[in-house]
């Protein structure tokens, strides 16, 4: 959040009022160092910000506003400053509804004594796991606060910030997945079980193998974002690049969090009786990873962040991704051993296609109910061509063939196949509310 809010500074040029805040946040000696939170859920909201933030900022006479409202979670509560949103009010004196009427705040936790500013805690969440990060439950009565964004442009302002802080949790996804597996894999080395070493058991070393490639393609996938961010940041990208950084962003963020979880579950497993145990260090590795999947935007809600994209740039995007897609796997086609994990990449690229240009004639609805297999589909489909490309590389080993060959067994296409099943069709919308609601015949009468 810290990096996230120094760059929304820097994309606002750094006006005055904040050159000093950039400086802090931008800092390298410890003593001057400040951190940010981001303040955006309220008790309504989530992340629907443009409905559910009830925070009013009042206009002061020296131009500055103060802001009045509950913030339901606030991570990094004890961070030196932070990025708000809050709603205005126009000249009748009501306040603005919609995105409108929500712009961008920068203030500061404390005053120049040292006292709260205008800000009371009301409780400190008990949170499932991240317990080092402190949140809590906020009352804003008279924060004193500056709008560093047009008004209604808040959540157009703070989109840097998303870009910046959903890459950082792609990285906490793959450093989450490489902890979990060199603990699994030291363990396998010195742990006996049935007479020899876990190690010397083939299936447990295939199932960390399992692991070890989620974790190389998440790790790839992760630095080609960064990649692309830093050619944006360096006014390098080109309009492909710009494109595909607004794509993987939400896409590597979604997958890559599910993998952390799915994977760090199994490295727990991998100990046995051992992982179970508080003592060991081990179980706050899943409960921290559970929010990778959570903060920062949801599945569902970065699945149709993805599908906005799409829609947003008419099909750029996606034009962008399936070229640079193709370029990486090209390479892969003339090496004997990669040849084939290549053409099912190809293949299952293919059927994207296809897919993408039957569902934009079948309306939202359809694709809405399609987006969370979309995304897994197009990070399945990248992360086999990164995994091929790097493959493909003259200085690359045998177990990178490998990867990519394991990567490419698997359905690299899934909403292919689930629209074939009929998965996204009204009888199947019906079909699932009534499976949701419908009491089971195992409990009727009973609970």
């Amino acid at each position: 959040m810290t990096d996230g809010a120094a760059k929304v500074i820097e994309s606002l040029g750094i006006p005055t009022p904040l050159q000093n805040a950039f400086r802090h946040l931008t800092a390298r000696n410890p003593n001057y160092f400040w951190t940010s939170g981001q303040w955006m859920t309220e008790r309504r909201g989530g992340s629907d910000v443009a409905e559910g933030t009830e925070t009013v900022a009042r206009l002061q006479e020296d131009g500055t506003h103060t802001l009045h409202g509950y913030k339901w979670f606030t991570t990094a509560t004890d961070s030196d400053m932070t990025l708000t949103l809050g709603r205005t009010i126009d000249e009748h004196g009501n306040t603005v509804q919609g995105t409108r009427g929500l712009a961008l705040f920068y203030l500061e936790l404390r005053d120049a004594e040292g006292k709260l500013n205008g800000i009371e805690v009301q409780r400190l969440k008990d949170k499932l796991g991240t317990r080092q990060v402190p949140t809590a439950e906020l009352l804003l009565d008279g924060a004193k606060s500056l709008m560093i964004s047009p008004e209604g442009r808040g959540v157009a302002s703070i989109s840097n910030m998303l870009t910046i802080t959903r890459i950082h949790n792609t990285i906490g996804a793959a450093g989450g997945m490489r902890r979990v597996i060199n603990l699994g894999r030291e363990y396998a080395a010195k742990r006996f079980a049935f007479g020899k070493l876990l190690q010397d058991h083939p299936l447990h070393i295939q199932t960390i193998a399992r692991m070890e490639v989620e974790a190389r393609g998440a790790f790839l996938l992760l630095m080609e974002t960064a990649r692309l961010l830093g050619l944006e940041e360096t006014n390098l990208a080109t309009e492909q690049d710009q494109h595909l950084l607004r794509l993987l962003t939400p896409v590597a963020k979604l997958y890559t969090g599910k993998q952390a979880l799915a994977v760090i579950s199994e490295g727990l497993e991998s100990f046995g009786g051992q992982g179970y145990m508080e003592d060991t260090g081990l179980p706050v590795l899943l409960r921290d990873a559970q929010v990778l999947t959570i903060w920062e935007g949801t599945t569902n809600i970065l699945s149709l962040d993805v599908l906005r994209s799409v829609i947003k740039s008419q099909g750029q995007v996606l034009t962008a991704f399936f070229s640079a897609t193709e370029d990486k796997v090209q390479a892969a086609l003339e090496v004997p051993d990669l040849s084939k994990s290549a053409n099912f990449t190809l293949q299952a690229l293919q059927q994207l296609k296809e897919f993408t240009k039957n569902a934009g004639l079948k309306g939202g609805s359809y694709m809405e109910l399609s987006a969370r297999d979309f995304s897994y589909s197009l990070a399945k489909i990248y992360i086999g061509s990164l995994l091929l490309e790097h493959a493909a590389w003259p200085g690359a080993s045998d177990t990178d063939k490998y990867c990519a060959q394991r990567w490419s067994q698997q359905e690299l296409c899934p909403v292919y196949k689930a629209e074939a099943s009929g998965s996204y069709n009204s009888e199947a919308q019906v079909l699932d509310k009534q499976l949701v609601y419908e009491r089971s015949p195992l409990t009727k009468g009973k609970l």
